[in-house]
């Protein structure tokens, strides 16, 4: 069997001194979707958070292990980890005032590019694939002409990171609730445009972090994991969303509406 796409070996993680992810191991296969399901506040955003590299979140053990296409992710910087092919798409996005989505776009394939040592995209060429994949996920080419983020909608924010995904085409996604407050519209557009991309790279594969499962009816994980307060505490197949979409997360010792993580709940 082929070594995983990304491995994960007893990762600690703490943010001001506070433990937070407490000795998590995770295997993703090249081509696989993961969903990382649990109540608030179990440390699913922070896991991929570190693995992203964000400086606010201390890697504590020195026995950890975490390898993407077998390099050590850990002692790279976070520009080095997406030239690796390491993606994150946030909960909240950033606004970045005066610099347009297609500019930031063509700045960031760019970088991607040197890194590999390919030639850089020119903007004519750069036009044609932006123009295709905006029409691929039904969007007005106009919202490349808008600032990164700025007064964009929640929906247009999270569109907006689906767009980057689809153009710098990474090996591996890290979806941090990208389905948070997304209507049921917005939603499926989101979950398309990750279907595009595997369908287009048979390798690429993602891990979906989600409090809900409705997001799931769309992207149909290979793996669902729970994880409850910083470690991953059961792990299967799709019918796993399906039984905490019935019974939450109470068997874990957690009090946690059932109703708030349904399949064809609303925005």
């Amino acid at each position: 069997m082929p070594k995983p796409l990304l491995s994960i070996t007893n990762l600690h993680v703490s943010v001001d001194g506070t433990a937070i992810v407490r000795g998590v191991d995770l295997a993703v296969r090249a081509g696989e979707v993961h969903a990382i399901m649990g109540p608030n506040g179990s440390g699913k955003s922070t896991l991929v958070h570190a693995l992203a590299g964000h400086p606010a979140y201390e890697v504590q053990s020195a026995e950890c292990r975490v390898q993407l296409r077998g390099k050590n992710l850990l002692a790279l910087q976070p520009h080095e980890r997406a030239q690796a092919g390491l993606f994150l798409a946030f909960q909240y996005p950033r606004e970045i005032a005066g610099v347009t989505l297609r500019s930031f776009l063509l700045a960031a394939l760019n970088a991607q590019r040197q890194a590999r040592g390919e030639s850089r995209i020119t903007p004519v060429r750069f036009q044609s694939l932006l123009v295709a994949e905006l029409a691929a996920l039904h969007m007005d080419p106009a919202f490349a002409d808008r600032s990164v983020n700025k007064g964009f909608s929640g929906g247009e924010k999270k569109k907006a990171e689906i767009l980057q995904l689809l153009v710098l085409q990474p090996a591996l996604a890290l979806l941090d609730e990208t389905d948070s407050g997304l209507d049921v519209d917005a939603l499926k557009i989101v979950a398309a445009g990750v279907q595009r991309q595997r369908e287009r790279d048979p390798n690429f594969a993602a891990i979906v972090v989600t409090h809900y499962a409705r997001i799931l009816e769309h992207l149909r994980p290979d793996r669902v994991h729970v994880m409850v307060r910083g470690a991953i505490v059961e792990s299967g197949g799709p019918a796993l969303a399906h039984r905490l979409e019935r019974e939450g997360y109470a068997r874990y010792g957690v009090r946690d509406d059932a109703s708030a993580i349904a399949l064809d709940a609303g925005a």
